[in-house]
C-alpha cells in the first residue's frame, strides 16, 4: 500500500469539496485515511489459503455450518462501507478446517474493495479449491451505505446473495436445510 499516494489524494480530495487541508482539525486527517486504508483494505495482502489449509480428519458426514459472522466491506463502486453476517456450510469429504479459520476467510475478503455478489463467491469458490468438501454454500446479508445515505436513501435495506458449489448446487434438500437452520 502506497501510504503517500493516499495521503496526497486526501488532501486533494479535501480541497476538491471545498475544504482546507491545512486547516487545525483536517491536518492530519491524511494520515489518518493512509492509516485506516492498511486496515481496511489489507484483505490485499493475504491469502485465504492460508487459513484453509490447516485441516482436521473428520467422519463427519453432514453439514457444518458457522452463520452469523459480521463483516465489513467497502463497495467498489462508491468507496462507502457495506457490513452484514455471512453464513457459511459445508459438506466435509474426510476433512474439516477450525470453525474460526472460516471467519478468518471471509475477513480476507472483506477487507477488499469489491461488490457483494463477488465477496459471495470468492468465500465458495477459496472453500471449494483449498478444503475440497463435497459441497458449499455461502450466504451473504448486507446492508449498503451507499443505499442508506446517498441515493435512494433506504436505510435498514438489505441485500442477499447466495453461492453454491458441488453438492450444495445440484441437491435442494441440503439447501433447504442450510435455509432453515441460519433462520433459527
Amino acid at each position: 500500500m502506497d501510504n503517500e499516494k493516499i495521503k496526497k489524494a486526501v488532501s486533494l480530495f479535501l480541497e476538491g469539496i471545498g475544504e482546507n487541508p491545512e486547516r487545525e482539525g483536517l491536518l492530519e486527517t491524511p494520515e489518518r485515511i493512509a492509516k485506516m486504508c492498511e486496515e481496511i483494505f489489507d484483505g490485499y495482502t493475504r491469502d485465504a489459503s492460508e487459513h484453509l489449509e490447516k485441516t482436521f480428519l473428520s467422519s463427519q458426514q453432514g453439514l457444518v455450518l458457522e452463520k452469523n459472522i459480521t463483516f465489513y466491506s467497502v463497495c467498489e463502486h462508491h468507496l462507502l462501507p457495506f457490513y452484514g453476517k455471512v453464513h457459511i456450510g459445508y459438506i466435509p469429504d474426510g476433512k474439516v478446517v477450525g470453525l474460526s479459520k472460516l471467519a478468518r476467510t471471509v475477513e480476507v475478503f472483506a477487507r477488499r474493495a469489491q461488490i457483494q455478489e463477488q465477496l459471495t463467491d470468492q468465500i465458495a469458490d477459496a472453500l471449494m479449491e483449498i478444503l475440497k468438501p463435497k459441497g458449499v454454500i455461502v450466504m451473504v446479508e448486507a446492508e449498503h451505505m451507499c443505499m442508506t445515505m446517498r441515493g435512494i436513501k433506504k436505510p435498514g435495506s438489505q441485500t442477499v446473495t447466495l453461492s453454491t458449489r458441488g453438492c450444495a448446487t445440484k441437491e435442494p434438500d441440503w439447501k433447504n436445510q442450510f435455509l432453515e437452520l441460519i433462520r433459527l
